[in-house]
């Protein structure tokens, strides 16, 4: 009897040769790579882009998805999302602008979502009022960074049987979901 893995591969044969390869941090040198990829990639038909990451920036796997909505938007262009080994933290951020009948991991693979993490120290010193508009700005930086996350979690859980309050529920402490439950779960829509 066959493997049931190899038959869902078979499925989806456009996954095999990905037109885009991440790897490594996410970070502006692989927004270039990006970018270079995504020149080079055929100009019509489906494109695959596939990731493996540990983590990095948000806002650079932010913009590397808002330029693949706005690829979709304005050529109706089909984009498919692969995930291999580790989909984690920036990587899920990325995941997340993609719908999730359009994304696939490889067997084995884990995603990992989280909170955003700040590490900022607020020196108090001048005048008094100048004190409480810096002490109001970083909150407003704090608060602002949450929306953002939110806005993630929630695009990351759309069509999914995952809640919204799950995510924030279990984001604190690393949450960690592997392979064939991210299918079970409808965040992603098969595991090759």
């Amino acid at each position: 009897m066959p493997n049931p893995s190899e038959n869902r591969a078979t499925r989806y044969p456009l996954l095999s040769r990905p037109h885009i390869s991440l790897h490594g941090l996410v970070d502006h040198a692989m927004y270039e790579s990006f970018r270079r990829q995504l020149g080079e990639a055929p100009p019509e038909g489906s494109l695959v882009v596939a990731i493996s990451t540990l983590g990095g920036d948000p806002e650079v796997a932010r913009l590397m998805g808002d330029e693949l909505r706005l690829l979709r938007d304005y050529t109706g262009r089909e984009t498919l999302f692969l995930g291999k080994v580790a989909v984690y933290s920036a990587g899920a951020t990325f995941m997340a602008s993609f719908p999730v009948d359009k994304r696939f991991l490889t067997r084995g693979t884990r995603i990992m979502i989280h909170e955003r993490i700040l590490t900022k120290t607020v020196n108090i010193s001048g005048p008094l009022e100048s004190v409480v508009a810096g002490l109001k700005a970083n909150l407003h930086e704090v608060e602002e960074s949450v929306r953002i996350e939110e806005e993630g979690f929630r695009d990351l859980v759309a069509g999914s049987k995952i809640a919204f309050d799950e995510v924030r529920k279990r984001a604190p402490s690393n949450w960690y979901i592997e392979a064939e439950e991210a299918r079970d779960l409808g965040l992603v829509l098969d595991v090759i």
